[in-house]
């Protein structure tokens, strides 16, 4: 045959296999339905996935040994570019274009070997071309099997049902009726070695400089700041109704931006009266920039809350929730070791008062088989907070908390009214007291680095904020929202860098007596649940389903020792759902009422209060209709 017409054909061949090769990368994509914060993969396709992704890494890199050895025209380099650029480095995020971590993996796995290999076999053994291709898939096989031999040897699940206090599940189906599969192998103990991406950076975050100033500026169209100001204020987002509208992501972020405000302009800060913003940012001294937080104190909102006390008895003055997306129980054990102490030191011995403070009103308690309805944020914030599923037919717990004289306030790294209200329709008392979400074009959600913000990690400044709220309302009853997206990727590795601002925010409080007759909620709506290198194996499978919940209960006044703290310690081994967590909200805030007065409509039917006797009975993870569960 012609040697021109033979390299048309090989060439044509060449991007038949470049095209195949798009082809089954896209086909190891999952699509994501619109409003959801993670895609929704299944595990029993995720083997069929990754095979298809790793089928078009072995012809990309098939197809780059024949242009280096000149059986394909180098023009061919663009399609090698192409995969490189837009497969594998671009893709790196949780949407439909960018689907997860174990993207990456693969590459670094699969890829980065490869070309070592090649590059040592061509200048070292001078082997023959032939022999190369198949020598190259045997030596990635081995290298595979090798990887996964490793892993399995070194990383045993011994500890992964464990719990504080040297205590662990209990599978005893007699008693609780639920029983936990325990995964056979746990791959984070191989993967905190190399997915850790913070680990070398050594980041300080008072000498990292943002777009900052001109970032804020260039975004912004707002008529109320002056481009040359140094002072920048953002506008309170709970005092207008045009921030509470359906709308996504962006359009909330460009709304807050066009309404930005000029500090420096005290004709205008004066006008704006209970209106002035509570976060700003000051650049007049240095090009950092550093963020101020000052919480306008409602005195009048504070009296009239205080009025409605006497109307309500409920088990606990103060109600804080501390909720970190996508953690599970397991992983917050491994990563959160000092906010757990915390916690630990408060756990009751064999259903009893704690031994070590016996006089105190302090118990927490860890529930191990709380489980995640679905496992996506917005399929199981509305269970959390309204009680129901999507149809919104009960009113959002704010309600509830006003009704009782608490104030309200509420901090999160999403630019959002919050995870749920666009989809309901909201009236003014389902709005926190005081609101602050970060809508900011120098902060970037969902990253697997560390984010430095004005001078400080960003989640450092929603402490702030929170400690603020606690501070100024400290004779009112009142409740706090924290809702964070800090651990949502698939490393598994990033939630270690806020243990200590999670325990100094919590010991700080204690340590000032201002945690008395508190009740603390630290949960998260779902586990691991980002695609990542993790995907296949059985331990992400579990605690993808499997968050984590600890409860500080901190008020003796009324509640029943010898009946209710009886319930919620045996409740800790029973399953539980996000609807048993919502009662147990509403039981705080009505307190006894809870159990006797019908004229309270939020009460969710699909649960119980924590405090109540759970009969095992009558719960299953397939009666609440749960696709993915480790209860069995």
């Amino acid at each position: 045959m012609n040697l021109k017409i033979r390299k048309f054909y090989l060439n044509l061949f060449a991007i038949i296999l470049f095209l195949l090769s798009y082809f089954l990368f896209f086909l190891s994509l999952e699509e994501c339905y619109e409003g959801e914060d993670i895609c929704c993969m299944k595990f029993s396709w995720m083997k069929i996935k990754i095979i298809e992704e790793s089928i078009s890494c072995i012809l990309t890199i098939i197809l780059l040994e024949l242009i280096i050895i000149g059986k394909l025209s180098k023009i061919h380099l663009l399609h090698f570019i192409t995969v490189f650029f837009l497969f594998y480095l671009y893709s790196h995020g949780i949407g439909f274009d960018n689907h997860g971590y174990y993207n990456i993996a693969y590459f670094f796995v699969i890829i980065i070997p490869a070309l070592i290999i090649i590059y040592f076999l061509h200048h070292s053994f001078r082997l023959k071309r032939k022999k190369i291709i198949l020598l190259y898939i045997e030596v990635i096989l081995i290298f595979l099997f090798i990887f996964q031999i490793t892993i399995y040897n070194s990383n045993g699940c011994e500890d992964w049902a464990k719990g504080l206090n040297e205590t662990s599940i209990d599978n005893d189906k007699n008693k609780y009726g639920c029983i936990i599969q325990i995964p056979k192998s746990c791959y984070y103990k191989i993967g905190k070695y190399f997915l850790d991406i913070n680990k070398y950076s050594n980041l300080n975050c008072k000498n990292f400089e943002l777009y900052s100033k001109k970032n804020i500026l260039s975004s912004s169209k707002s008529p109320y700041i002056n481009k040359n100001t140094s002072y920048i204020g953002f506008p309170l987002i709970n005092k207008e109704e045009k921030y509470f509208v359906d709308m996504n992501y962006q359009t909330y972020m460009n709304m807050v931006l066009e309404n930005l405000i000029d500090m420096d302009n005290l004709t205008l800060i004066n006008f704006l009266n209970d209106k002035k913003p509570e976060i700003t940012v000051d650049f007049s001294k240095s090009r950092i920039g550093e963020m101020k937080i000052d919480i306008n104190f409602n005195k009048t909102l504070s009296d009239k809350r205080k009025e409605l006390e006497a109307s309500s008895n409920p088990y606990s003055k103060n109600i804080m929730i501390i909720f970190i997306d996508s953690v599970s129980r397991a992983n917050s054990l491994r990563k959160l070791k000092k906010t757990l102490k915390f916690f630990e030191q408060f756990t009751p011995f064999e259903g009893n008062y704690n031994k070590k403070f016996p006089f105190e009103i302090f118990h927490s308690f860890q529930f191990f088989k709380y489980h995640s309805h679905l496992y996506y944020t917005i399929g199981n914030y509305p269970i959390l907070f309204y009680g129901n599923k999507r149809n919104f037919s009960n009113k959002y717990i704010t309600s509830d908390l006003k009704k009782n004289g608490f104030v309200t306030g509420y901090v999160s790294d999403v630019c959002f009214n919050d995870f749920v209200r666009s989809y309901h329709n909201f009236s003014f008392d389902d709005i926190y007291d005081h609101h602050y979400a970060i809508c900011d074009p120098n902060y970037l959600n969902l990253s697997p680095k560390l984010e430095c913000f004005y001078g400080k990690l960003y989640i450092e400044y929603m402490f702030d904020y929170i400690n603020q709220f606690w501070k100024k309302y400290n004779n009112n009853r009142k409740f706090a929202l924290f809702l964070t997206n800090f651990a949502h990727e698939g490393s598994l590795e990033k939630l270690k860098y806020i243990d200590n601002i999670i325990y100094n925010f919590l010991y700080n409080l204690f340590n000032q007596n201002l945690l008395k007759e508190t009740t603390i909620f630290f949960l998260s709506d779902h586990g691991a649940s980002v695609p990542s290198i993790y995907y296949l194996n059985d331990f992400y499978k579990y605690e993808k389903v499997l968050p984590m919940f600890y409860l500080l209960v901190n008020d003796r006044k009324n509640i029943n020792y010898d009946k209710q703290y009886k319930y919620i310690y045996q409740n800790q081994q029973t399953f539980i759902t996000g609807f048993d967590i919502y009662n147990t909200i509403v039981n705080i805030i009505y307190g006894d009422k809870y159990f006797n007065d019908e004229t309270i409509s939020s009460i969710s039917k699909f649960g119980k209060s924590l405090f109540t006797k759970i009969n095992k009975k009558n719960r299953s993870p397939k009666n609440y209709s749960m696709e993915l569960y480790a209860c069995i």
